[in-house]
């Protein structure tokens, strides 16, 4: 396989593995072609690269921004402005951690909390399931919780060490 028909596979993969994970396709793909660029790309480099439209690309490229998986550059002497993706892995991984803790895991914990508070009789079956379901769900997701805020505070090694320990 040469190079172009491996980065086109490559960007393929990623939009698809993204779009599974309930990101954004196209989100997935422009990260994917900055992930494996060496320079940083203009929005018209992302544009032709991607055959996608001026305001897609500009759209998606804020969404990454806003995600913290890319940075805008500008280059001396240049009105373009550049955008560039941390090529780490593991630095991804906890950005990406990060991000969908707080805008998934962190509104659910606040509606648990809420939900967990909730007044009845403890004789009616119904109310007891609720109080017992809520409970249970609260409970794995604060230790979900916990889990990415270990992750995220975590360096590489440690973390999977730890994690490895637990299956030995």
């Amino acid at each position: 396989m040469e190079l172009v028909e491996a980065r086109q596979k490559f960007i393929e993969t990623w939009g698809k593995l993204g779009s599974e994970w309930g990101i954004n396709r196209t989100m997935a793909q422009v990260h994917a072609l900055l992930l494996i660029s060496h320079e940083a790309l203009t929005t018209e480099e992302v544009m032709e690269a991607l055959s996608i439209s001026r305001g897609n690309a500009n759209m998606t490229l804020r969404d990454l921004i806003s995600w913290g998986l890319v940075e805008k550059q500008h280059k001396p002497g240049e009105r373009k402005e550049y955008f560039f993706a941390e090529k780490d892995a593991w630095t991804i991984a906890k950005q990406v951690a990060q991000e969908r803790k707080k805008r998934e895991l962190d509104p659910l914990l606040k509606v648990l909390n809420e939900l967990s508070e909730v007044k009845g009789n403890e004789k009616d079956p119904a109310y007891k399931t609720f109080k017992t379901s809520v409970k249970g769900i609260n409970k794995l997701s604060a230790n979900v919780n916990k889990t990415l805020e270990t992750m995220i505070k975590a360096e590489e090694n440690w973390f999977w060490g730890s994690i490895l320990k637990i299956f030995k």
